[in-house]
């Protein structure tokens, strides 16, 4: 990394973190009723409550609360998928798009409730306004309103002491929504239309180019899937274009929840690539910090809600020193570009660096560093965004993107699945530690005993045996090879990659894989949903375990849970667990890819 790299990447993290201080302080004044903003919506907050026939004054156990979670969500996931079913005979459709198909649906409609934002179509050319906004970015909002309040169901159960309770679900998720996301992201689309996002409602623009232009175009079949010939290459056909249509569209409103909510779901299929969703450099780091800005809030949310601030910033600490490491193996991967480029130069060895870097599939007015940033960002994240092509990364640079999201994606993470998905391996590292010691496990005053244990170990290995088992599925099925445009080892890669993303829900790809037929869309769809609700119902768990506890003074022989020794043993707990998991796996795509690469293939 060159200085001006190191530049830009500091700079992020200190706007970051500065802004995460005043924004905690909300969010927590939010959940617990003291906001100034609370009291001014509260007529607004007890209609609504009337309207639902819900008791804001009634608190809910954790199953009670986890059956509301999963029951609003099923109920959205079939709502979006009606949506998209019908939406050739609904307004609001001024290209007169046809309904999706029933596999696509399915997946679109799972993928958009489970935070995941997975496209396997062009969005540009599937689905209507009326579809993009009474579908996809309310299930934005929702979607991140339920990471939220699930975090603060967790939160509250360290916090609570000997109580049967951990919230109200209906109460936590309108008051997220109403008070969060909504005003956060009407500011954040103000400063992305400042900079030339686009939010309108008028038909798409044909416009003449000035030459004719003819490319080879995959021929298709009728389900819209690539032909191939007896040999298996893909057969195209000469295509001459002499026209170009410009997309509108109401983009600004969907791109800031897509970002501040984690969500991913681009409104073109070039996603934050698309000059109209991501247009100057300024707009590539607003959404870089949107993304990451309510993840890293929420860490000292936990501190501020269990009165001890010091536990919040350990947790936080873990969250920026994997950051930081990763940014920086990210761009120096992508700074030093591949080996066999630079030897085709005559007058350079093959060892020099490549010409300015890896720039293949990259925007030249982010660069490389802003593409990096972005990578890690949203891979840390559970965003899935994207401003470069993940599949043109080196194959160092496109592992570390997976192996953070193989990871639970604990980095930052989603709004409320990352620090939930912290805090869980924060209660496996005690244990460990207690194991070490000989002592009862301990964590911010509460025992950590069997059941909690029961529950770690259900979310610690869930998403493994979804994206093994699913991976390994993928590649043994003939329909799974199918999809398959590139043989060896990033084929496998690519493969990998999908799952790790859908059960992880991160959304992002290596776009050289076929996901658009049946077996894809369901198979990816069923990993999103088990991938997303598999982990929030025994987070519950633990929260009402929890919050039924003592709380325990601290002695001579209490673990200290938010120094640097903590912050020490929390990281290797992520990297051992996490990682090793997946280390098979991961040498037989980047690894194998690496090798090749060094030498020449």
């Amino acid at each position: 990394m060159n200085s001006n790299n190191v530049f830009q990447s500091v700079l992020f993290l200190v706007v970051l973190l500065a802004a995460a201080v005043p924004v905690s302080r909300y969010i927590t004044k939010v959940m617990d009723g003291s906001s100034r903003a609370v009291r001014f919506g509260a007529p607004l907050e007890r209609l609504l409550y009337r309207i639902a026939g819900v008791d804001p004054s009634s608190e809910m156990s954790w199953k009670h609360y986890a059956i509301a979670t999963i029951a609003f969500n099923t109920l959205g996931a079939a709502f979006l998928y009606l949506l998209l079913r019908v939406q050739g005979w609904l307004p609001g459709n001024p290209q007169q798009f046809g309904a999706m198909t029933v596999d696509g649906a399915f997946n679109t409609a799972v993928s958009f409730v489970t935070n995941t934002n997975w496209q396997d179509y062009s969005p540009e050319q599937t689905v209507g306004y009326l579809a993009q906004m009474l579908g996809f970015t309310v299930q934005n909002f929702l979607s991140a309103a339920t990471g939220i309040v699930v975090v603060i169901a967790l939160i509250r159960g360290f916090a609570r002491h000997t109580a049967q309770t951990i919230g109200n679900f209906w109460v936590d998720i309108t008051r997220v929504t109403m008070y969060v996301l909504v005003p956060m992201s009407i500011v954040i689309a103000g400063l992305l239309m400042s900079q030339g996002v686009i939010q309108n409602f008028k038909a798409y623009q044909d416009v003449p180019t000035l030459q004719t232009t003819t490319y080879a175009a995959p021929k298709l079949d009728a389900q819209g899937n690539p032909v191939k010939d007896a040999k298996g290459n893909p057969v195209t056909v000469d295509t001459p274009v002499k026209t170009q249509t410009i997309a509108m569209g109401p983009v600004a409103s969907q791109e800031a929840i897509k970002m501040l909510g984690t969500n991913g779901g681009g409104f073109f299929n070039g996603n934050s690539a698309h000059p109209y969703e991501n247009p100057t450099p300024f707009a590539n780091f607003l959404q870089i910090f949107a993304m990451l800005l309510i993840p890293a809030s929420l860490c000292l949310v936990f501190g501020q809600v269990i009165a001890d601030r010091k536990q919040g910033i350990a947790v936080l600490a873990v969250m920026v020193i994997a950051f930081a490491a990763c940014v920086a193996g990210e761009i120096g991967a992508e700074q030093s570009g591949n080996p066999a480029l630079s030897a085709l130069h005559v007058d350079q060895s093959a060892s020099a660096l490549q010409a300015g870097g890896n720039m293949e599939g990259k925007e030249t007015r982010f660069g490389i560093a802003q593409s990096g940033i972005f990578t890690v960002a949203t891979t840390a994240a559970s965003c899935g965004a994207v401003n470069n092509m993940h599949d043109s990364l080196t194959p160092l640079g496109g592992l570390i993107p997976m192996l953070l999201i193989q990871l639970g994606e604990v980095v930052f993470g989603g709004v409320g699945s990352g620090l939930y998905g912290m805090l869980v391996f924060a209660l496996l590292a005690v244990f460990v530690a207690g194991l070490m010691i000989g002592r009862t496990p301990e964590y911010v005053g509460k025992k950590i005993e069997a059941y909690e244990m029961k529950m770690v170990s259900i979310v610690v290995l869930l998403t493994p045996m979804l994206v093994l088992v699913g991976a390994s599925i993928a590649v043994l099925a003939d329909a799974g090879k199918a999809g398959i445009l590139n043989p060896g080892a990033h084929g496998f890669s690519e493969i990998l990659y999908a799952f790790s993303s859908a059960a992880n829900n991160n959304g992002s790809a290596f776009a050289g894989l076929t996901v658009s037929t049946p077996f894809y869309n369901s198979l990816l769809g069923i990993a999103m949903w088990f991938g997303r609700f598999g982990s929030i119902v025994p987070v519950l768990a633990i929260a009402g375990s929890l919050a039924a506890k003592k709380r325990i003074a601290v002695t001579g022989g209490t673990l200290p849970t938010h120094g640097p020794l903590f912050v020490v043993l929390l990281l290797g707990t992520v990297l051992l667990v996490g990682a090793l998991t997946y280390v098979p796996a991961l040498a037989l795509g980047p690894g194998v890819e690496h090798l090749m690469m060094i030498v020449g293939h």
